[in-house]
């Protein structure tokens, strides 16, 4: 390789913020935000992206992925079922057949994977960043949500009082796994209420989550275990198919009610 050319400190700045400050203004009104990063939500980025769909990604860590990267008990593989193996295919996905219908993956590729397929459709995330609030409409229909940096909330309390800003969007998806923390907005304001998840059954759980995912709400749709916080459903642990397809499936309900706006 060749010497790199030359460039200073404050080009680089310049780069950085210009480019975050330009899309962070586009995006501060969105067709769809999805609030959390883990499989459902980057699968349902993507399938709304593919369709052309102005999607925001929003997920409090510094990185995506959730438990799609570690799976189960620090075992860096992931698992699925039959016929959930048609999305490893269609990502691109190695994986092994471990069972007569259960397959497996690796974890960090699986979702280097997903992340990949998200960002080529489209998505743009914004990470590091904390859910806090819903915006509320007229007939308190959720038209946006609230944000803030992640790191205030590890501020001492006197030093945490840092306004947060609001981003409007058409609808909402909660894919914040088992903390459903958007959903639980609703429920602190009465508008809502949950269940909370069951124990493990991982047989009985995919395919209810995969059932219910959609519309709760005038403007907000679940996803992932969010699903099973809210409706009372068993836990299912390391197998990451019904992730997949209820991301898929409230990608699907969302396009078709963005044709409501028209």
């Amino acid at each position: 390789m060749e010497s790199f050319l030359p460039t200073n400190e404050k080009d680089i700045t310049r780069a950085i913020s210009k480019s975050f400050f330009r899309e962070f203004q586009e995006y501060a009104e969105s067709d769809v935000i999805i609030v959390g990063g883990g499989p459902s939500g980057l699968m349902a980025g993507r399938e709304l992206s593919n369709r052309g769909v102005k999607t925001l990604l929003i997920e409090a860590n510094n990185y995506l992925g959730g438990g799609f990267w570690m799976g189960g008990y620090l075992m860096n593989k992931i698992t699925v079922r039959d016929p959930a193996q048609s999305y490893l295919d269609d990502l691109d996905i190695p994986y092994e057949e471990a069972s007569d219908n259960i397959f497996v993956a690796d974890g960090p590729h699986a979702c280097s994977k997903l992340i990949t397929a998200a960002c080529d459709a489209g998505v743009k995330i914004l990470n590091m960043t904390r859910f806090e609030d819903v915006v509320l409409r007229e007939d308190n229909r959720i038209g946006g949500v609230v944000i803030n940096w992640a790191p205030i909330k590890s501020l001492p309390r006197e030093m945490a009082y840092l306004d947060p800003v609001g981003l409007e969007g058409k609808l909402v998806i909660d894919a914040t796994g088992h903390e459903a923390v958007v959903v639980k907005k609703m429920e602190e304001r009465g508008l809502l209420e949950t269940k909370g998840e069951g124990g493990m059954w991982v047989e009985r759980s995919e395919n209810l989550v995969v059932k219910h995912a959609g519309i709760l709400y005038p403007g907000l749709l679940i996803t992932g275990m969010a699903v099973a916080t809210v409706y009372g459903l068993p836990r299912m642990g390391p197998t990451f198919g019904a992730m997949l397809s209820s991301g898929e499936k409230a990608a699907k309900i969302a396009y078709e009610e963005l044709g409501k706006f028209k």
